[in-house]
């Protein structure tokens, strides 16, 4: 771990020869057309025009590549030298796609701008080291090639991806994004925000005691978690409704819920019992208000009737809650 931080074991890039320039050129070149390639097979099921885009800046590498492998055959034979980013010291570094999934469009496309621009400030450092003429015009036509005056990310887009086509994808973007996030992420929230309050408030106003009702809150929080997470990932695997990944939506429900639940159960790790009431009931109401902005903010719910329904029903919970308490 120390060695991959502080470079130990690195070979500073200026120690490179020409012809460990090119062997890092040509295995820089293969992953970026790999990258490539795995965000156009993310992408290829819902965004097959942008996954076009990803196939062709996958196809320009593999043209990189094939002329620094000539380059090298005719300045040094057959054997390449096996140098990688990773071997040299402050060279730029790619994360692998599956540490980006899930694979948003603006994300890739933001990264393969920022891979072409790496690229570029590498052949031009590549190119300042190298001496024979026809490598020097090889390095600086591929620096040229990634730079251009637009980035081969955009003007491929302008050929496959015109603006309708991008305002469609986002559009189903962020379709997925609701379904798989907000959809089971606001369920929870609202089961525990909501069901939990009559079990704490009533146990508040019962016992008078701020640790036992703290008690109360943690397990009704935790076990709803729990259970709210199980049920949305088992009940539905996604696959005919288009909701993505069970997991995903079991762990966006599951921790809503708990979260709604301890939101207004760890004031009660305060000891003064009314101002520990206080304060949980004023995070009821931040917690009610939150759920109706997320309703009207995603679910294009009118935002008075979202609050109408969130805050009136909390309410009355909150207010069966203390008179069980009081009883």
């Amino acid at each position: 771990m120390l060695s991959r931080v502080f470079g130990f074991g690195r070979r500073p890039f200026d120690s490179l020869d020409e012809q460990e320039i090119l062997a890092l050129a040509i295995s820089s070149e293969e992953d970026d057309g790999r990258i490539y390639r795995a965000y156009a097979d993310g992408l290829r099921d819902d965004f097959p025009a942008s996954a076009a885009v990803f196939d062709g800046m996958a196809d320009e590498e593999d043209r990189h590549r094939a002329a620094l492998i000539e380059m090298h055959r005719q300045r040094f034979g057959e054997r390449i030298p096996l140098i990688r980013r990773e071997h040299v010291k402050g060279y730029y570094e790619r994360r692998p796609d599956w540490l980006v999934r899930p694979l948003g469009i603006e994300k890739v496309r933001l990264q393969a701008e920022e891979m072409e621009d790496q690229a570029h400030r590498f052949y031009l450092e590549a190119a300042k080291r190298t001496e024979d003429a026809s490598t020097r015009k090889l390095l600086g036509d591929l620096a040229a090639a990634e730079k251009g005056h637009e980035s081969l990310a955009r003007r491929l887009g302008l050929e496959h991806v015109p603006e309708d086509v991008k305002a469609e994808e986002g559009v189903a973007e962020r379709r997925q994004f609701i379904l798989t996030y907000v959809q089971p992420g606001l369920a929870g929230l609202m089961d525990g925000s909501v069901s939990t309050l009559a079990p704490i408030f009533a146990a508040a106003f019962a016992t008078g005691d701020t640790w036992q009702t703290f008690l109360v809150g943690l397990s009704a929080s935790v076990g709803a978690g729990i259970s709210m997470g199980f049920t949305e990932a088992a009940h539905d695997d996604g696959k005919l409704s288009g909701r993505g990944s069970p997991v995903k939506r079991g762990l966006a429900s599951g921790i809503m819920t708990a979260i709604g639940g301890l939101g207004h159960a760890l004031p009660y790790l305060i000891p003064h019992f009314w101002t520990a009431t206080a304060i949980a009931i004023a995070v009821v109401f931040v917690e009610l208000w939150a759920i109706a902005f997320i309703q009207n903010r995603y679910m294009e719910t009118p935002f008075f009737r979202a609050v109408l329904q969130v805050v009136l029903g909390g309410s009355l919970v909150l207010a069966a809650g203390v008179l069980i308490g009081n009883a």
